[in-house]
Formats: C-alpha cells, structure tokens, sequence
C-alpha cells in the first residue's frame, strides 16, 4: 500500500509538473520531435511487416495441405516484389509532391540514398523537424506489401505463381499508390473532406476488389461447387497455424492504426496513440466474439475459421477511425465486422465466388462497413463524400485489376492446369511439399 501511495503521489507530482509545463509554454525540442516521429514510424513499420508472417501463416494454415508450399511461396514473392516496385514507381505516384526523383532512384542502385522530404520543395529537404523520411518511406511501404497480401490468399490453389506476381508489380507498382495519393498524397478524395484513417479503403478494400476481380474471371476450385448448388467445404491443413497467423495480425495492427496517428513528438499524440490502442483491440476482440456467438446460433457450433476471421474484420472495420470512437463505439464498430462476415462468406458461396480465406468479407465488405462508421464518431465526417470515396476507389481497383486479370489470362494464363490443381500446387508447380501427408 505504501509503494502504491508513492506511486499516486508521483503521478500527481508529475501532472502539476505538466500543467505548468504547458502554462509556461515550453516547446519540445524539435530534436526530439524528430526523434521520436521517425521512431514511431520504424516501430509502427516493423510491426506492420511483422503482418507479412501473420499472412502467410493465416493462408497456409487454411489451404489444403496440399497447397501450402505455394503459398508460402507466394507471399515471400509478393513482398519482395512489392518492396521493389513501390521504390521505383509507386512510392512517387502516391506522394506527387515529392522530391524523390528518378535519379535519386538510380544512384540509389550504386549505393548513393536519395531520400528527400515527401512533400517540400528541394531546397527544404534538409527541414528535419518532423520525421526521416526514410522513416515515413519505411512505414508507407509495409502498408503497400500488406494490399498485395490480401489478393494471394483470395486467389489460392488454383493460381500459377508468376501471373499473380506480375499481378502484384502493378498491384504494388502502379494500382495501389495512385488511389492512395488521392486521399493520402493531398489529392482530390482529401480535399473533398474523406476520412479514412489508416486505411479501411485504402488499403483493404482495394486488396478486397483486386480479389474479387481476380476471382470472378480466375474461377473456382475443381469440386467446390456442385450441380445441384451446394457448396462443398475443403478442409483447412492447420489451424493452430490459422489461429497463430490471426494474432500476429492482430499484433501488427497496432503499428498498422497507432502507426497511423504520424506523430509521437507531443502528450497529446501519445495519448492519442494509446486510445487508437485501445479501440483497434477492442473491436478485434468484439469480431471475433460477434462470429463466435453467431455461429454458435446458425450453425449449433462455432466456427473457428469464422471467428478468426471476425476478429480481423473487426480490425478492418475500426482502421478507417479508431481515434475518435469511445470503447462501446469501437467494440460495436468491431462487432458489425464480425457478423459481416458470417454473413459474407455463404453469400460468396452462392454465387459461386471462390474466396479460399474469406479474404473478400473481411477486407472487403468489413471495410466499406468501416469507412462508412466513420460518420458515426467523427463529426467532421459527411456520408456522401464516404460514400462517393468508397464508389471512386472501388471502381478504380476494380475495373484496372479486372483488365489486368484479363490481360494475363489471355496472354499467359493465370490457372494451373486441372490435372495439376488436383495434385496441387506444391508438387506440380513446385516440387516440394510442405508435408509428408496431403489431403
């Protein structure tokens, strides 16, 4: 009791010590500024990263056993690809303003950095009272990587691995950046008032429409659906796997939203910082428990692939504001999530969308639900421009990834043969399986 009765003390010691602080009007060191920007940028950005494992082991414990090589396969190429294409085009296409040229991107090659303030004239690039930018690079980057990953586990099983790498170039490249600059580059989508906070439009749902492009012209898996309209389930290879794949992610979105707050420099930012953790936790937790309720109603039993992905829904669906709600907003923000996609799924299934993960419910339908409750907690948000923002996004992903889809069907191909996608990926299209034992 007494080292908590010192402890009370402190606390109130050090808020006095604050209010006088601010009544005196001293300012934070612009050293420190600096400092502490850029390392909330490299923290959020590793944690981000740390997301690229949460996906592989998410897709590869939810495929077949037989597939599970291929898309372990797949999401070291689509990150090493996305690291690539979005240093030499796409980082520019989304910040417009910038002053990292392309000579700065070829002596780069030779080991000579270039990396100038995103958004001030050259003459400014030595301004370091915000944030490096190679801190702000670092952090944009690992967001660009997690879009792709949305895609692979959508389109498993049936896919060929170089078309879905070409794929994720442009995705990664071209696709993704350009939308992005109109909400995060000062764009047009900004300067309409359209809030998406860390990105439940920008980035997932355009992960969601590029795999519902793909989808729709990719088809589905041999046997998934029947004659008659039934849906026959394939059994997932792992889910201690899945489930440990769901909470990496789960970790690695509190550098994804807290991230997203771009400033640690002042009090008000920590403390902002520490209620974007507090709600991106609770509405995970509330769709994972929404799921699990409601498929213990529909079904008799819960369902765990359900739940995991409800608790990533309610992630999704908490990304586009997770600063303004209270607790009992976010877990109900989270909640909605978690019901869109027991819902979502068998929707899916009757039209004979084949979405091996549930990518699409969960990045895709979680996130315009999402980017519409915005309205609900900030007042600064207008439901039209939400809506108008969603429809601009959506068609743009959409339409240029469907012709994208198209182009490499027609050209190459993007399906594996069915002799091979019976055998599955990993002995015909890799020669390695991931076990001694397939299903």
């Amino acid at each position: 009791m007494k080292l908590r009765t010192l402890s009370l003390a402190t606390v109130a010691t050090t808020i006095a010590s604050g209010a006088m602080a601010q009544e005196a009007a001293v300012a934070v060191p612009t050293d420190s500024v600096f400092i502490l920007n850029s390392l909330l940028f490299l923290i959020g950005g590793f944690l981000v990263f740390w997301m690229a494992a949460g996906f592989s082991m998410l897709e590869a414990g939810l495929v077949r056993s037989k597939n599970v090589t291929m898309q372990l396969t797949k999401n070291m190429g689509l990150f090493g690809f996305a690291c690539i294409a979005y240093y030499l085009i796409g980082y520019n296409l989304m910040y417009p303003l910038g002053t990292w040229a392309v000579d700065g991107v070829l002596s780069g090659v030779w080991g000579v950095a270039v990396m100038e303030a995103v958004g001030v004239a050259a003459a400014d690039a030595d301004d370091y009272s915000y944030a490096a930018t190679g801190s702000d690079f670092f952090f944009q980057l690992m967001f660009c990587a997690a879009t792709a990953s949305i895609v692979s586990g959508a389109l498993a099983e049936r896919i060929k691995l170089w078309p879905f790498l070409i794929f994720t170039i442009v995705l990664t490249g071209v696709i993704y950046p350009l939308q992005a600059s109109w909400k995060w580059g000062g764009g047009f989508l900004d300067a309409m008032g359209f809030l998406d906070f860390a990105g439940s439009t920008v980035v997932h749902s355009v992960g969601g429409w590029a795999a519902l492009a793909g989808a729709l012209i990719l088809g589905p898996r041999i046997g998934k659906y029947t004659k008659d309209g039934r849906t026959v389930p394939f059994m997932a290879s792992n889910l201690p796997l899945a489930t440990l794949g769901t909470f990496i992610l789960w970790m690695g979105w509190f550098g994804f939203n807290g991230g997203s707050q771009l400033a640690m420099g002042s009090v008000g930012d920590v403390a902002d910082i520490s209620r974007i953790f507090a709600n991106t936790n609770a509405a995970a937790a509330a769709g994972a428990i929404a799921a699990l309720i409601l498929t213990q109603v529909l079904y008799k039993k819960p369902d765990l692939t359900m739940i995991l992905n409800g608790a990533l829904a309610g992630l999704v669906a908490i990304t586009a504001e997770p600063l303004t709600p209270t607790l009992g907003a976010a877990t109900l923000i989270g909640a909605i999530g978690g019901v869109i996609v027991v819902f979502g799924v068998p929707f899916l299934d009757k039209l004979k969308i084949d979405d091996v993960v549930g990518a699409i419910p969960v990045h895709l339908m979680a996130g315009i639900w999402g980017t519409i409750a915005v309205v609900f907690t900030n007042g600064d948000a207008s439901l039209g421009t939400q809506l108008y923002s969603i429809l601009v996004v959506g068609v743009f992903t959409f339409v240029v990834s469907g012709a994208l889809w198209f182009i490499l069907k027609m050209t190459m191909g993007i399906r594996v043969s069915e002799e091979d996608e019976i055998t599955g990926l990993d002995k015909s299209e890799l020669g390695m399986p991931a076990y001694d034992i397939v299903n």
